[in-house]
């Protein structure tokens, strides 16, 4: 039986996943990525295994996913695309091991989180070198030298983006004081989430670039207003869904964590930021930001089964928090979906088969 179109597509990326990043190394792999060093397999065991661990537990695959589909539908050829799609999902998963450790979270896609599992050192350093691992696909990727060096630097600007989002983030947790706005939440969470959302499409542009007459003909000019408004529509994209998955941790959960996890770190979320700043039942806001208060201290010392965390998820649902940020959320994505759907796009004609499919990526993520 044949499997749908993105499924096929997953087994793409799954089998470049793993070749860059196997299960253990060997002779092979030790020369590709560290050459000219004289060491036994051995020695990458503590890099590459926590790392693989992580990896081979799953995720969505949804922005290697958003490249290629970016690519097909500027005309370019996924095969061109395909080698770079580690530079999105090993670059993902590396922050996802830096953020359990920031966060102090004992889970992870339903297993124990790297930090947890093999020590906070040795999660520290296999996260940043899964950062950089995929940076050899860029030196194995098939492109002139300008075209490697146009790639680096999107990585290297997007991984400062990232790492900027991160330190926002941070800061709110780590100062409960400081109340950002939704604004503030939105341009946090473009840039520590949205930021990878917006690499895959500009790497789809830019590798559609080395085989699509459309963009050759349309000039350099063109292809670059295409990579800058698919990558402004896919960083809403990422902001929307990291919005719902705010929601969904305090209302159904996210798999493989707690219920209420956010509220164990601190963080100011969407749903949380609404409520402080509403007028809800004649509650000021010094009391409501004392209440939070209070229901944050308590479930950093306790735990998830802290009473005080279904106590603040009672009080945001009953204010209409979560309600509003869910809207806000579908609407984010529902404007980056109209984008992809469009027929031009700086007017370069997109694909129909492919917009249909990049509006079945975003159905189903949801």
């Amino acid at each position: 039986m044949k499997q749908p179109p993105l499924s096929e597509k997953i087994d793409g990326i799954e089998a470049v996943l793993y070749d860059i990043l196997p299960s253990s190394a060997s002779d092979g792999w030790i020369d590709a990525v560290f050459p000219h060093l004289d060491i036994s397999p051995a020695a990458a065991r503590p890099l590459i295994e926590p790392a693989y661990d992580l990896v081979r537990r799953g995720g969505k695959r949804w922005r290697p996913l958003l490249a290629l589909l970016v690519c097909g539908a500027l005309d370019g050829s996924e095969q061109d695309c395909l080698p770079l799609t580690p530079l999105l999902e090993l670059s993902h998963n590396a922050s996802l091991i830096h953020d359990d450790i920031e966060d102090h979270s004992d889970t992870r896609r339903g297993e124990p989180a790297v930090h947890i599992k093999y020590g906070e050192d040795v999660g520290i350093n296999s996260g940043s070198f899964l950062y950089f691992l995929p940076l050899c696909c860029i030196d194995a990727w098939n492109a002139g030298a300008g075209q490697k060096n146009r790639m680096y630097g999107l990585w290297a600007e997007h991984m400062r983006r990232l790492h900027l989002g991160q330190a926002m983030d941070i800061t709110w947790h780590r100062e409960f004081d400081i109340i950002p706005g939704a604004g503030g939440y939105r341009a946090m969470c473009g840039l520590k989430t949205g930021s990878l959302a917006r690499l895959a499409a500009m790497i789809g542009v830019f590798t559609a670039f080395i085989a699509s007459l459309r963009l050759q003909e349309a000039g350099a000019g063109k292809t670059d207003e295409a990579a800058d408004l698919l990558g402004a529509a896919a960083e809403k994209l990422g902001v929307g869904f990291q919005i719902l998955d705010d929601v969904k941790n305090l209302t159904a959960g996210n798999p493989g964590k707690k219920r209420g996890d956010d509220i164990v770190e601190g963080k100011k979320s969407l749903p949380v930021i609404l409520y402080l700043q509403a007028d809800c039942g004649g509650a000021s806001r010094s009391s409501k930001k004392q209440f939070v208060r209070r229901c944050f201290q308590s479930a950093r010392e306790n735990g998830a089964a802290a009473p005080e965390v279904e106590e603040l998820i009672a009080r945001l649902e009953a204010s209409g928090a979560i309600t509003q940020a869910q809207a806000q959320g579908e609407a984010l994505i529902e404007d980056a979906k109209s984008i992809f759907g469009r027929e031009t796009c700086a007017g370069v004609p997109l694909d129909q088969h492919y917009r249909e499919l990049l509006a079945a990526l975003i159905d189903s993520m949801g």
